[in-house]
């Protein structure tokens, strides 16, 4: 009675002034009503502001307010999102003309106690997005003939829907959806012979607490178009008489309790554009009628009790983007139509699907591929590999196959999905190494590769993932080290390398991952600190069990002052077995700083190279021994041209000439009785043989190579072959190949001669003279890259490369690489007999040399030229041989580098007299090329762009990640 009084005083004081004011009452029952509303809620943002007492009317700028223009009376109140809060005051039955009311999306409380039943123009009623409580009145919508849609949605209602709303028999909308509602549905809304609702076109009620069984009646419902009920606790069969709303195209049921077969009558509902029952008890087969159902877009029946197979005629819903039978028990292969269809989500996971894959990704057609954006095949029963064919799914947002069988290795076509967000393959068989190709994936948010069979390393491509937040890597058999590049992920959170095989120290640059949340490494043989930094001063403990040589106060273990450093093995030697050394025995990865090796071990290892070398020895004169009497009646300091394009040895008792062939120039040379191979006229020796200086005809001097390894030559055709292809390898930093000459016992290479001796004296023999110039040693290190660039687009392979081989013209300074292909001239590419001819390589060759079952290919080049790009900037030798140790020069300014002291790397002779923005560049360029992995060393022409790209613009690449990313 109290609060009813109050209600009158506040009502009379409010309305008093404006009584007294006009002649007019009716002319001001909007304004009072509306001054009342707005006295009864709080409005924060004053965006009632406009509503001014003093106004004769609401309907010039009161915002919010709409009034019609014959009768100038308040038709619509529409105040959605404005912030309101407090209770629904009675002000608003003054709004005698009202006919749509929304106050939708505010902070609106308490129950609503109006009967609105006294608006009888009222269409629209919409309070959703509110926190109103309590039951709906029972006489809420008596006398509601003219509602023609209600939205409660988004509030806390309770209790049953009001058999009052029978009433409104105009309701074309009803929506009742995210309350608290329960009980069943009132019977009488669905009985044909009382039927109220026929106008109603679309109802929601999802996301309540309602029960019982659909009434059959709902399908009276004729000009039902959307029936959303999901979220509840409905139960029994789907009513059949569904079937009879042939213009619904909308039927979500999902979230509920429904059980029974999936009816064929469900086809005939030919205008379904939105099917979901997901989250039912229904079981049976999924039935063919589906395929009838041609305006489908969106079909979901996941977590279910279906089984079977998936009908054939479902290739007839040509229209459908969503297909979701996730987490049922069918079986069978994937259709080998799903990609046919042009879907946009295809969510398979969780049944029994078998076989392979490759017949539905082969059968797809290139606009359908596009379309995917969503593939989830997990949880199944699915083998065999997983085929290349995936890198046509260009727009390919989320692909999940884990939990199958597939085989094989990752393709590498998968870099071709650049907008791939998830990537999960775990727990698979999986195997092969990780693809450098997945570095593409920029957009790349998770990676799991979990629980497959994957080896090799982890890709340094890695760090080119920036949007990577969480990685799994766990129970694989990796191995190598953790990559610094992996710093570089500003945004990981959750990182998973357990039960490997990774080695090393782990980076230091790993303490500026400021999002780090996980960062488990146990199980693995890393070893030294963990990086510094506030995670790692708190990480888990048992994040970094299982790594005997961790050390810091995680492992409850103190880190040495000075750690043991790790031995270098000649790549040249061989194990006790016979065999020879893997490519980790050569030296460790990434680490930095010198590696030592005993005296005791360095004599012993000469010793054993001394006796491998003399048995060689000894097998070649034997066969040249076999070979014949004129080998020892000729020596080859007598060796002259005879003119007739043959040369002969001189004096000759049996007549024997050889074959010479110039390919360019003329093939006379200064004199027939000049001594071509007089020991005066010598440039050097190397693994393959010596090297002369003499003159053509014509006066141009040119460099005669004899080769040393005439028992091993290849055929005189296959030399001639090889010969001839080396020679069209034409390039301004190559040296050229002019011609050969051929015996069975000899064999001659005439190049082009180079006037300025060779690098290496240029770097380390003080007789050189002056201290090569930044610029120099940059056109050094450029003019190598395009030389080996052009023998590697022509199919060479140097095999040989060492600053030795590396040759400066005294007249223009044009760098030019020597010595290429030759290893390509012995019968076989023995890697035996290969390490015993360049043993003055040592420092250059790559791992990959000392490993039988890995390939020797071009990226062996890159690793060398990468030394001997280390080797230009520091101007130190590749191995340095101390009283008691060795110094490999890439671990030396590996370490450097990640300590920060790039600087203090280069050659001192330059006394600073160097760009620092562009020394760095290409100092982390060679230590990328010096790889141990050759799938993470670039190709010649990559480097050759990235270095040309340093010189235009130094002051950027000292700082672009994507120029040299790091090693």
């Amino acid at each position: 009675m109290r609060s009813q009084l109050l209600g009158g005083i506040l009502f009379f004081i409010c309305f008093s002034p404006f009584l007294a004011k006009s002649l007019s009452p009716s002319l001001n029952d909007d304004v009072l009503g509306l001054i009342v509303f707005k006295a009864d809620v709080q409005d924060p943002d004053g965006k009632l502001a406009s509503w001014n007492e003093e106004d004769d009317s609401p309907c010039n700028n009161w915002v919010g307010v709409k009034c019609n223009p014959r009768s100038n009376r308040v038709s619509d109140l529409v105040l959605d999102g404005f912030g309101l809060s407090g209770k629904l005051g009675r002000g608003l039955l003054q709004l005698q003309f009202l006919r749509k009311l929304s106050l939708s999306k505010n902070n609106l409380t308490g129950s609503v106690t109006l009967s609105f039943a006294q608006l009888s123009d009222l269409r629209v009623l919409d309070l959703s997005e509110n926190s109103f409580s309590g039951s709906i009145p029972s006489d809420f919508f008596t006398q509601c003939g003219s509602l023609r849609s209600i939205s409660l949605a988004r509030n806390k209602f309770s209790g049953p829907i009001p058999e009052s709303l029978a009433s409104c028999s105009a309701l074309v909308s009803l929506n009742f959806s995210g309350n608290q509602l329960s009980g069943s549905l009132p019977l009488g809304l669905w009985a044909l012979s009382g039927l109220r609702l026929n106008n109603l076109r679309a109802i929601s009620l999802r996301n309540n607490r309602l029960s019982g069984e659909v009434p059959d009646g709902i399908g009276n419902c004729l000009l039902l178009r959307s029936i959303d009920l999901s979220g509840n606790s409905f139960s029994g069969r789907l009513p059949s008489t569904i079937q009879k709303l042939s213009l619904c195209n909308n039927l979500v049921l999902g979230k509920n309790g429904f059980e029974g077969d999936l009816s064929e009558w469900i086809g005939e509902m030919r205008s379904l554009e939105s099917l979901d029952l997901s989250e039912n008890g229904l079981s049976g087969r999924i039935p063919d009628s589906l395929g009838k159902l041609q305006s489908l877009k969106v079909l979901n029946v996941s977590k279910n009790a279906l089984n079977g197979s998936l009908p054939e005629s479902m290739s007839n819903c040509t229209n459908l983007l969503s297909f979701d039978i996730s987490h049922n028990s069918l079986t069978g292969n994937l259709p080998s139509w799903i990609f046919e269809l042009g879907l946009e989500q295809v969510l398979f996971s969780g049944n029994g699907l078998t076989g392979g894959i490759g017949n539905a990704f082969g059968s797809s057609k290139e606009n359908s591929q596009k379309k995917v954006l969503i593939l989830d095949v997990s949880q199944n029963k699915l083998s065999g590999e997983i085929p290349s064919s995936l890198g046509d799914f260009g727009n390919l947002q989320s692909l999940n196959m884990a939990r199958n069988s597939f085989v094989g290795s990752i393709p590498a076509e998968i870099g071709w999905l650049k907008s791939l967000s998830v990537l999960d393959l775990s727990e698979n068989r999986i195997n092969g190494s990780i693809p450098s190709d997945i570095g593409s994936l920029a957009s790349l948010n998770e990676l799991r590769l979990e629980k497959n069979l994957l080896e090799g390393y982890i890709p340094l491509s890695i760090g080119n993932c920036a949007a990577l937040t969480s990685l799994s890597l766990a129970h694989n058999e990796i191995a190598g080290p953790i990559p610094a590049s992996l710093a570089k992920l500003n945004h990981l959170q959750t990182v998973d390398f357990s039960f490997n095989k990774l080695t090393g120290p782990l980076p230091k640059q790993l303490a500026n991952l400021v999002s780090l949340r996980v960062f488990n490494i146990s199980h693995n043989q890393l070893q030294g600190d963990l990086p510094a930094g506030a995670f790692f001063n708190t990480i888990d403990p048992s994040s970094v069990t299982g790594n005997p040589s961790l050390c810091g106060s995680a492992v409850n273990t103190t880190c040495p002052t000075v750690l043991p450093k790790p031995i270098v093995l000649n790549p040249n030697d061989t194990t006790p077995g016979g065999g020879t050394t893997t490519p980790t025995t050569l030296q460790s990865r990434f680490g930095g700083g010198k590696k030592i090796l005993s005296i005791s071990a360095l004599i012993a290892i000469g010793a054993a190279a001394s006796i491998v070398v003399g048995v060689i020895a000894i097998t070649v004169l034997n066969l040249r021994v076999r070979g014949g009497d004129r080998d020892r009646r000729h020596p080859d300091a007598a060796l002259t041209f005879s003119g007739g394009g043959d040369f002969s040895r001189s004096p000759s008792t049996d007549g024997e000439s050889g074959k010479l062939v110039m390919f360019s120039g003329d093939p006379e040379f200064s004199t027939g009785t000049h001594a071509l191979l007089n020991k005066d006229c010598e440039l050097g020796r190397g693994g393959f043989g010596a090297v002369y200086r003499t003159m053509l005809g014509d006066g141009r001097p040119v460099a005669i190579k004899k080769l040393t390894v005439s028992s091993l030559v290849k055929s005189q055709d296959d030399f001639e072959r090889e010969v001839k292809k080396l020679s069209k390898a034409r390039h301004e930093n190559l040296v050229a190949l002019d011609g050969y000459y051929w015996t069975p016992s000899l064999q001659l290479l005439i190049y082009e001669f180079v006037s300025g001796g060779n690098l290496y004296k240029h770097l380390h023999e003080e007789s050189s003279g002056r201290c090569l110039s930044w610029n120099e040693r940059y056109n050094i290190v450029l003019g190598a890259a395009r030389g080996l660039a052009h023998l590697h687009r022509t199919n060479i392979i140097h095999y040989n490369l060492k600053s030795s081989n590396i040759l400066i013209d005294e007249g223009s300074g044009e760098i030019k690489v020597a010595d290429y292909g030759l290893a390509r001239l012995l019968p076989m590419l023995d890697r035996y007999v290969l390490s015993s001819k360049i043993q003055s390589a040592l420092g250059y060759m790559a791992p990959e040399f000392a490993c039988k079952t890995v390939k020797i290919t071009e990226k062996c080049d890159v690793y060398g030229f990468g030394i001997l790009v280390l080797e230009v900037l520091t101007g130190k030798r590749p191995v340095e041989y101390m009283e008691d140790d060795v110094v490999v020069l890439s671990d030396m300014v590996r370490g450097a580098v990640e300590e920060g002291r790039v600087e203090e790397c280069v050659d001192s002779r330059m006394l600073g007299k160097f760009p620092v923005e562009e020394a760095i560049p290409v100092m982390k360029l060679g230590l990328i090329c010096t790889s141990q992995v050759p799938s993470n060393r670039p190709d010649m022409d990559e480097v050759v762009n990235i270095l040309e790209m340093i010189r235009r613009c130094p002051s950027q690449s000292s700082q672009d990640d994507e120029l040299v990313p790091d090693f």
